[in-house]
Order: structure tokens, then sequence, then C-alpha cells
């Protein structure tokens, strides 16, 4: 009797102490989870705000870049043009990023021929059937008076032509041209003008996005200023998206700490013009091929079909994939805790290719998980029903009618009828669902695909305002020689302009590729050396040799990539800089005027007030070279010590 009772006992104290270590666990488990969920972070990961500064190598800013400013004021007497030799209307096809270095290129070709511009139409909006009626075309994404007003010293801009005019363009009374891809001034000079001055209308098709060569003459400086004008002040969003932006970023540094974005540049047009098919698998090769093939068949490419996807990986003309990303955020040393913003309206592949990333930063999120549908359908605005794309079942039959045909048939019995045919649900009918398992040819778009592309434009421009924001900015695929603009250029230039000390990564993909090479076999935990090797080549890039050399290859593309050294200026008392010219003797830094008397004494005044220290190391931060062994022991006897907030160190004898 009494060992039973002992036996009782222990089994009781047992499961006491079960259910004691499953609480723990699940406490602490709740305790170090951390993510982002609708509006707000779990803080408990998060670093608690003022206990420590940012560590300056990570989030800036850099102390080599801080003495630039933002000033694309004119250098040179700029009176608004007194004569008009007409009206120039223009039609802009293409996504985000064409759309905005597009208008800026119409305003700079405009103020050259001493011409009024009407308001460009975005022809992604006016295609689309039953979108908001509130927004027209270019006020779909952008505030027209204050476009009109901001620009009102430079270029006379009017909503509409007059209503004769008006009736004589629906009667194509008037020429159109489209000019090829980065056209001279003196095309327009010598073709355009003449023509305009004739007829008074002329209207220009952009299709490439850059319907102005990117690099102007010396003697059109002011014209490079005048687009930094367009682009980064009077192309302003609606109050809507700035709205919704403003929130955003708000969201995301409510821990009281920054946030990183990141654009990964998977875009199928992307991938299928330089040949990245094999980097995907099933399905999404045959799609990326098939878009391939389309543009051999335009001429927009000019190789064959079947290209070495490896081979043009190495040799930098393929993005990063988000896990290299991840691993080189790992290397430069950010904590899992970072806050990653994910900008851009599609990442081809889908979650699946975010998975690995989202392992390493279970903080990345983006305008989904930071807004409610609530208020992205406001942005959106009252739309209209389209009519389904499903098949519908035939009519009822009467009993009249069925009777007969029961009559019709042949002799009894009959055979049982076939079952139904299964149904086709509405998400088999959107994107390649609906035909790629079925047919060889992609169907044309869809009202619905039209509409989901005007949708694209306005999470692009909420992208690219919280993307501006950043603490800092991390480009999967930029600088990608296809010659046309790229939105994670579009946003380095334009944080380059606005705050040039901020942290912009801009990585070489091939050296990238090849240190990935070397660690083929165990990426995931990398020697020593190979992750020293990684954080300088990231650190360079952010920093002046990483921008000029990156300058060399967007800036011939798309000036507003890097608007340096013609829209900034540099405060009196910075140290000298030796100038940085191009192969072409262009300056691309270093040749700065300084800036204004009163801009300075502004300048000053925040410095003063904003002149807070800031860490320039990090505690997780790898050990130098020439760090001794004996150094190096101490250093990795106390990385046990630290908290698990940090990046974890590398064992050196890996």
């Amino acid at each position: 009797m009494l060992l039973k009772s002992k036996f009782k006992l222990a089994t009781a104290i047992g499961i006491m102490l079960s259910m004691l270590s499953l609480l723990v666990h699940l406490f602490l488990a709740n305790y170090s989870a951390g993510g982002i969920t609708k509006y707000s972070m779990h803080m408990d990961d998060a670093l608690p705000f003022g206990s420590r500064p940012w560590p300056r190598r990570l989030w800036g800013p850099l102390s080599t870049l801080d003495h630039l400013h933002p000033f694309s004021k004119s250098r040179e007497p700029y009176a608004a043009p007194t004569k008009n030799n007409g009206f120039i209307y223009a039609k802009i096809y293409g996504g985000f990023e064409k759309i905005q270095s597009s208008i800026c290129d119409l305003v700079a070709v405009a103020r050259l021929l001493n011409a009024t511009l009407v308001i460009p139409e975005i022809q992604a909006t006016t295609r689309a059937k039953g979108i908001s009626p509130k927004f027209k075309s270019f006020s779909y994404l952008y505030d027209e008076e204050h476009f009109i007003t901001a620009l009102s010293n430079d270029v006379a801009i009017v909503h509409g032509l007059p209503k004769d005019l008006k009736e004589a363009r629906k009667k194509f009374k008037f020429s159109t041209v489209s000019p090829r891809n980065s056209a001279t001034p003196e095309y327009y000079i010598t073709e355009v003008l003449p023509r305009l001055v004739k007829s008074k209308v002329i209207g220009i098709i952009v299709n490439g996005g850059k319907c102005l060569q990117s690099v102007l003459p010396a003697s059109l400086e002011e014209f490079q200023r005048l687009r930094c004008r367009v682009a980064f002040h009077a192309l302003k969003f609606r109050p809507q998206i700035r709205a919704l932006g403003s929130q955003i970023t708000g969201r995301l540094r409510a821990s009281g700490r920054p946030y990183l974005a990141y654009h990964p540049g998977l875009l199928r047009d992307t991938l299928a013009f330089h040949g990245c098919a094999e980097l995907f698998q099933d399905i999404h090769t045959e799609l990326i091929q098939y878009r391939r093939n389309q543009m051999i068949k335009r001429g927009t490419v000019k190789e064959q079909l079947a290209v070495d996807s490896v081979s043009r990986k190495v040799g930098g003309s393929c993005p990063l994939m988000p896990e290299e990303v991840g691993l080189l955020l790992q290397a430069l040393g950010y904590p899992p805790t970072t806050t990653i913003f994910l900008a851009g309206s599609e990442t081809f592949g889908g979650q699946r290719m975010l998975i690995p990333l989202r392992a390493m930063y279970a903080n990345l999120v983006d305008r989904t998980s930071l807004c409610s549908q609530r208020e992205l359908s406001d942005l959106v605005g009252p739309e209209g029903l389209l009519a389904s794309d499903m098949s519908h079942p035939p009519p009822p039959k009467s009993e009249k009618k069925l009777i007969e045909e029961w009559k019709r048939v042949g002799p009894r019995p009959r055979p049982l009828p076939p079952p139904p045919a299964r149904p086709f649900y509405a998400h088999e009918k959107e994107g390649w669902y609906g035909w790629i398992g079925e047919n060889d040819t992609e169907p044309d778009p869809s009202p619905i695909e039209f509409r989901r592309q005007a949708h694209r434009l306005l999470w692009d421009a909420l992208d690219y305002l919280v993307s501006v924001e950043a603490d800092a900015f991390f480009p999967g695929f930029h600088n990608d020689g296809s010659g046309w603009p790229d939105y994670s250029s579009l946003i380095m230039g334009h944080r380059l302009y606005q705050t040039p000390s901020g942290i912009t990564y801009r990585p070489d993909r091939k050296v990238v590729a090849a240190l990935f090479e070397n660690v083929s076999d165990h990426r995931y935990h990398p020697p020593r050396n190979w992750t020293i090797a990684a954080r300088e080549h990231l650190n360079k890039s952010a920093n002046v040799e990483g921008f000029i050399s990156s300058a060399m290859l967007s800036k011939p593309v798309s000036f507003l990539s890097h608007p340096l050294s013609e829209c900034s200026c540099r405060t009196t008392k910075s140290a000298a800089v030796q100038p940085v010219k191009d192969s072409h003797g262009r300056l691309l830094f270093g040749g700065e005027e300084e800036c204004p008397d009163w801009m300075a004494r502004s300048l000053a005044t925040v410095s003063t007030k904003n002149n807070e220290p800031q860490n320039e190391d990090y505690e997780g931060e790898l050990p130098e070279d020439d760090s001794s062994p004996d150094k190096q022991q101490e250093s990795d006897r106390s990385d046990t010590n630290k908290s698990s907030e940090q990046d974890e160190e590398m064992d050196p004898d890996d």
C-alpha cells in the first residue's frame, strides 16, 4: 500500500514538472518570437529606443558624403519663355519607372521647343476599364495642380488642348512622332520643331521611358536641373498616396528602430530579356521563355531563345536572389530582428522565392502586412464591376423540351450520362493559370488584367515613397544593362539627391556571384574570410567608390539615377574632394558648387540641433584582418555573453 502511494506521488510530481516545463517553453517562445503583424511589430525583440545609438556602419550617415546637399535651382538667369511655338500632347506607355522618367524628359523637351505641354496621358490607366472616375490618367498617380504650379516659371502646362484643337485631334489632323530611345536635342530642333511650328500641335508617343538622351551637352546643364526639379519637386503623388506612404513609414518606425528597404527586381520582362529562365523551376521557366520568344519576334531581343542562365548569372546579368540578399545582409552584420520592407508591385515566382529570406529575417514585410484592405481599397477608389470571364452555365430547359429530348433518344436501356464537368474556379482563370496548361499561346490581356496593371502603378508609387525614406536600401537588380530606366535605380537616384549620406548599397553582381561561387557548398556557414570580403565589398559599394562605379553605368541610361553633380551643392567647410570624371570627361563627383550662404546657415542650424553621437562600430562586427590571435580568442569568448539580438560570429577555423 505504501509503495503504491509513493508511486502515485512520484507520478503526480512528474506531471506537475512537465506542465511547468511546458509553460516555461511557451513563455520563452512567446518572448523570443519576432515578426510584424498588421499595424504593429512584436515589441519583445525590438531594440529599446534610446538605449544605445544606431551603428553608423549599418544605418549611416556616411561621413564621406555628408557635405553634399540637394540644390536644383537654376544657377543662371532663367526666365520663363515668352514665345510659344504650339502645343505638345503625349502618350506614355510602360510601368512606373518609365512613366516617371518620361515625364521629366517631356518637360525638358517642351522647354527646349518653347512649347506648351498638355498634361501627359498615362496609357496604363486610360486602357483600364472601370477604374475610379475620381482620377483621370495623370491624376491617377500625381497631383496635377501642384505639377502645373511648381513648373510655372519653367514651362507652360495646361490640362488639355483648347476645344477647337481637341476636335481636330479626334479627326487625326495633327501628326505624331515616336522618338527613338535617347533621342538627341538636335533631333527635336531639326525634325520636331518645324512640324510643331507649322501645325501648332504635335503628339509624342513614348514607349521606352526615354524620349531624350540622359547626358546632355554642357550648354544644356540647366535642362538637367530642370529634370531634377520635375522628378524630385514637381512630381508629387496625389495626397492619398502620400498620406498612406507616411503612415506606412510611421508604422515601420513605431518600434523606435530603423528599417531597410529591399527591391528584388524579379520581373518577368526583365528576366526574359536577360535570359535568366533556368534560375527558376517548373512553370516559371516556361513563362519566362515564352515572354523571351515574344521579345525575339518583336525585335527587342537580338539573341537566341536558349541561353546559359548560369553564365549570365556569373556575368552579373541576372538579379540577386532573395536568399543571396539575406546572406549578404547577415555578412554585413544586420541582426535577425532587422525590419525589411519589400518594395515593388511584382515579385516573379511569388512568396516561394521569399521563403529563405523570411527564414533569416522574420520581420520581412510589405504594404499588405502594414495596411488594412480598407486602406488599400480607399487608395484605389470606387471602381465599376467588370463582366466575369468565367463561362456561364447553359440556360435551364423547360419540362416540355426535356420530354421531347427524352423521346428522341435511342432505344432503352440507355447508358448513364457522363458526369458533369469539373467547375472552374475564379483563381484558375486569373493570370497564367487559365492558359498555360491548355494552350501554347498567351491570350490578350483581359479587362481585369488591365485594371491590375493600373493598380500596380499605385503600389509602385507607394513603395517608392517608403523606399526613399528608408534608413538603408538594398537593390536586387539595378544597372541591368537593358537601356531602360529601372525601378531600383530611380529610388537610388532620389536617395542620392535627397540624402546623399544615407546608406544605399550598390553591389556589383559579378563580384557577388564570384563570392557565392567560392562557398557554393556551405553558403550558410561561410568561413570568416568570406564574410570579411563580402562586407568590405558592400561597404565600399555604399560609399564614394561604389556610387562612382555605379554612376558610370547608370548615368548614361538614366540621368535621374545619378543627378550629381548638376543638382547638388557642397558646404564651404567640407574637405577638398578630388573631382572624378567618366571616360568622356563628364563630371561624376567632386565638382559641386558651394551652397549659397542662406542655405549653409540653415544647414548649420539643423546640424547643431541633430548632432547626436553615432556608434561607428557594431557589437557583432567581425574583427579586422590584422587582429592578433590573442585578441581573437578574447573576442570569441566575449561573443558568448552578447545579446542574441546581435549577428552570430563565424568560427575562424571553419
